[in-house]
């Protein structure tokens, strides 16, 4: 079976995370970690692009894809057909992007909590979170479809993706700098409070999604 250009970067983008693991672990250079952990959360935001390039077979340009991701309505129309091309002759796809998502996630919180730096109920909390919000959206087949104003505001929106992507990155690369160079442990709690609210409550509007439409 071909591998989709859009899969492949979500398979480099999980092996990255574990490596950036194993460097946080050792107490790698820092801000190296922080630039390849940089690069890992950007490439979680192309892949999309990648996919719909293949349906496409590279005739849509990432600057059509992002005008289209940022509101540019003619041209969501024309990436949103493909995408929908997409979840017929790949209906894998979304699915391999979450288990990466999930996996780089909780590689990072796993990792961090056992540097004493994460709290174990935070972790609990995490995985419990998406445990049933994933199962409760794949029941429904909802996952990248969302219908009520709730989920479109807290999750599928672009600014509460962007939001979470950035909250995620200065998290964990706080807590790296708390367990490489010291650096004060009371900002990284107050991170990963604000971190798991946001995730609880994107994940409270998935639940809401999958009983409700």
């Amino acid at each position: 079976m071909k591998v989709r250009s859009a899969d492949l970067v979500t398979y480099l983008r999980t092996a990255l995370v574990i490596a950036l693991a194993y460097l946080v672990i050792v107490k790698f250079n820092a801000f190296l970690i922080i630039i390849l952990l940089a690069i890992a959360m950007l490439s979680d935001a192309i892949d999309g692009y990648f996919a719909v390039r293949d349906e496409s077979k590279g005739r849509i340009g990432f600057i059509t894809y992002l005008k289209a991701t940022t509101g540019n309505k003619k041209q969501w129309e024309i990436v949103h057909k493909i995408k929908q091309r997409v979840s017929k002759s790949a209906p894998y796809g979304p699915r391999i992007d979450i288990a990466g998502d999930r996996i780089s996630e909780y590689v990072l919180w796993v990792t961090f909590a056992f540097l004493h730096i994460v709290p174990l109920f935070i972790l609990f909390a995490i995985i419990i979170r998406h445990s049933f919000a994933d199962a409760l959206l794949g029941a429904k087949g909802t996952s990248s479809k969302m219908h009520s104003k709730i989920a479109k505001t807290l999750y599928a929106s672009n600014i509460s993706r962007a939001g979470i992507q950035i909250t995620k990155f200065v998290t964990f690369s706080y807590l790296t700098l708390v367990y490489v160079l010291s650096y004060p442990l009371w900002i990284g709690y107050v991170l990963i409070g604000i971190l798991t609210v946001y995730i609880i409550a994107r994940g409270i509007a998935e639940i809401y999604e999958a009983l409700h439409n």
